[in-house]
């Protein structure tokens, strides 16, 4: 690795010391049904996001939920505070596409359907309120 592109990615991984986040990756879920559930929450307290997610029927609310947790505690695990303390809200979230997975279906006639089983990518970042 160059100097340059080594100072950098200290710098990043400093930055990323006083972000608390957590990454869900290769999720089986189209990225646009976890958009929708990803929208009812940004924006929110955590815990009214968590309210909100446990309450919600959509599938994809679980996997958002259980995410938030994670952040929540890589949260108290690097500041060593508890949430509860401090007013915390999502900052960002983030629903990225992932691979698709190509299937073949049988069609009539000796045809075939095309299936694309999407996935996606989703990462939450917390931060305090002032």
């Amino acid at each position: 690795m160059g100097k340059r592109k080594h100072i950098s990615a200290q710098a990043i991984k400093e930055a990323n010391k006083t972000k608390y986040f957590a990454k869900l990756n290769n999720c089986p879920t189209s990225p646009r049904k976890m958009r929708l559930v990803a929208d009812l929450v940004r924006g929110m307290s955590v815990e009214k996001a968590s309210g909100v997610l446990q309450f919600t029927k959509k599938h994809a609310a679980r996997d958002i939920e259980k995410l938030l947790t994670s952040a929540i505690h890589n949260f108290e695990a690097k500041s060593g505070e508890r949430w509860e303390n401090a007013n915390l809200f999502i900052k960002e979230i983030c629903v990225n596409q992932s691979k698709t997975l190509k299937r073949m279906q049988t069609a009539p006639q000796g045809r075939a359907y095309r299936i694309r089983k999407r996935s996606n990518h989703v990462t939450i970042v917390l931060d305090k309120q002032a």
